[in-house]
């Protein structure tokens, strides 16, 4: 991703550089949208400028420019004088959906903003303007919520992925570590039949995972161990799954991590790794960004190549068998590497 054409005028060098600089105010009113529940009033029926002000507050003399921003940005539909929804989007956008990326949009305005914010401070050895011990958001249901939906975000793109690129037919079980309220092992259950699963989390996730597992009628063939994968026992499985959680931790942690994995799977078994892992010539800039906000979010974190990502898992014991660029949001790629029988 190269967002400057160095070729280009000098004109329009500047104005791309000036785009770069207030890029902000672009995501600050889709998540300023997302937050007030716009989109979800739009769904209802398309609505006035007049009438958009009543029902959620907004300021007389702000709304009109607010929304037709919004028009602009292919966000909203204006017709009339009423504004809608952009068919476009709208799925990704009003709640309720299975593509719904609100979640993690508010998650991103509630917290990651602030965090970046501080970026200059951050890199000059200071601490992120929020920064906190991750664990203070388990503390709180509502805050877990806000979390889990956040993460089903990204791994819901994920989960499809696994299907093309695992051979389930070989295995009957799998544990998903870290894999949050179990938005990917019910995928994996549902699609392929034979398929029994486990999700492995901190404890505060279990009233989360009951429900989501409910509501998705798959609480008989996933199971919940709640715990700390750094310290309580992992449950044996032919398959383990490690999505997002790698660039979470430090390289000593993932190595930790891995081993451990590596002793509890059962012989034959594969792990899969998933991460938006980095290029080796270091020249994507969405990677890199994504790299630096997980060192901003989590000490010790970031993005990391396939090639460490190989070592990790070879120094495990494991032996590797590919490495694929997947379509996911994040641009993961996804690593796969096989316990000797």
């Amino acid at each position: 991703m190269t967002v400057l054409d160095h070729t280009a005028d000098p004109t329009s060098v500047a104005r791309s550089l000036l785009g770069l600089n207030t890029a902000y105010f672009q995501a600050k009113a889709l998540q300023s949208a997302v937050e007030l529940g716009l989109f979800d009033v739009l769904a209802e029926q398309p609505a006035t400028t007049d009438a958009l002000c009543s029902r959620l507050g907004l300021h007389p003399g702000r709304a009109a420019d607010f929304l037709d921003a919004l028009v602009g940005l292919g966000l909203l539909e204006r017709k009339d004088g009423e504004y809608a929804n952009h068919p476009g989007t709208a799925e990704f956008l009003v709640s309720g959906g299975p593509r719904y990326l609100g979640d993690s949009i508010a998650q991103h305005a509630r917290l990651h903003y602030r965090n970046w914010g501080s970026l200059t401070q951050v890199l000059t050895g200071g601490p992120a303007e929020g920064h906190k011990d991750f664990r203070k958001d388990f503390e709180n249901l509502d805050n877990v919520r806000r979390l889990m939906g956040h993460m089903d975000v990204f791994n819901s793109f994920v989960a499809h992925e696994l299907d093309r690129l695992v051979d389930w037919s070989r295995h009957s079980t799998f544990l998903d570590v870290g894999g949050a309220r179990g938005n990917v092992a019910a995928h994996l259950v549902r699609t392929h039949g034979h398929l029994t699963g486990g999700v492995f989390d901190l404890p505060a996730v279990k009233p989360l995972f009951d429900e989501h597992m409910a509501a998705l009628g798959t609480a008989s063939k996933v199971r919940f161990t709640a715990g700390d994968f750094f310290a309580d026992p992992l449950p044996p499985a032919d398959a383990v799954i490690l999505g997002h959680v790698l660039h979470d931790w430090p390289p000593a942690a993932r190595q930790k991590l891995l081993e451990r994995v590596h002793d509890a799977m059962r012989p034959g078994g594969i792990v899969v790794v998933y991460d938006a892992m980095l290029d080796d010539e270091r020249d994507d800039a969405r990677s890199l960004l994504q790299s630096l906000n997980c060192s901003i979010m989590r000490d010790g974190g970031s993005e990391y190549t396939v090639a460490e990502c190989r070592g990790y898992v070879e120094r495990a014991g494991f032996r590797f068998e590919s490495a694929e660029r997947i379509e996911s949001l994040t641009g993961d790629r996804v690593l796969i590497a096989g316990k000797p029988s």
